[in-house]
């Protein structure tokens, strides 16, 4: 059986592409995330197409944010895909939603914590209160899992610290940021190599530019495997 701890992302621009991709890596790779950049490009469809007929996992990555009545009937609604993942902002009345519109279906919620594209100008920029960035993802990361979220979204930096609160029993945590050995940050700025992400805590790390950009892309995902411990 695959390794489903490896997640792919296909962060490519329709769903003829995501499923050629998909169809490429074969079963090297059982777990796959789409997010925002394919939605309006087929996603949804490529979602139901990878579920229903290659059985394999989706984590959808929408990232939702909105007043709680539209957040929980957007989940709802999602929940009907019968997929694996979807994730929301950490803000708790954004959490508490998603897991009401999620209820009755086997669908987890992901909290976002602080996006690992950012760092702390970015949150200053962005008006976000003052503290180093890995507090304030613990901070968001405990207030996600006390609003009910099935697991959070944070950068492999702060896995171990999230792993450690207590409120993270039986919860998941994902990593996206994940750079194999030498591997180009590209737009990340809180890394790790996959085998720190998952010795830190993680339960998946998500993996995108360094296999779907190779040239076998099948064999980069076994390489980034191969890293796990």
């Amino acid at each position: 059986m695959t390794d489903d701890r490896l997640i792919v992302a296909l962060d490519v621009p329709d769903a003829v592409t995501g499923l050629d991709l998909a169809e490429r890596i074969g079963d090297a790779a059982s777990f796959y995330k789409i997010g925002l950049g394919m939605l309006t490009g087929g996603g949804l469809a490529l979602a139901n197409e990878l579920k229903q007929d290659h059985g394999k996992r989706i984590f959808l990555d929408m990232k939702l944010f909105d007043i709680g009545s539209t957040v929980e009937a957007a989940v709802r609604g999602l929940s009907r895909f019968d997929l694996d993942f979807l994730t929301v902002h950490g803000d708790p009345h954004v959490v508490r939603a998603a897991v009401q519109g999620a209820s009755g279906s086997n669908l987890k919620i992901l909290a976002i914590t602080i996006l690992t594209s950012l760092d702390r100008a970015d949150l200053d920029a962005c008006l976000i209160r003052d503290g180093a960035v890995p507090d304030l993802v613990i901070d968001r990361a405990g207030r996600a899992f006390d609003a009910g979220a099935h697991g959070v979204v944070s950068s492999p930096q702060e896995a171990a610290a999230i792993r450690a609160l207590p409120e993270s029993f039986e919860k998941l945590i994902v990593t996206p940021g994940v750079r194999p050995a030498g591997a180009a940050f590209g737009d990340q700025k809180r890394v790790a190599t996959p085998a720190s992400a998952i010795g830190g805590g993680a339960d998946h790390i998500v993996v995108g530019r360094p296999i779907w950009q190779a040239a076998d892309p099948r064999a980069a995902a076994q390489a980034v495997l191969a890293e796990l411990p």
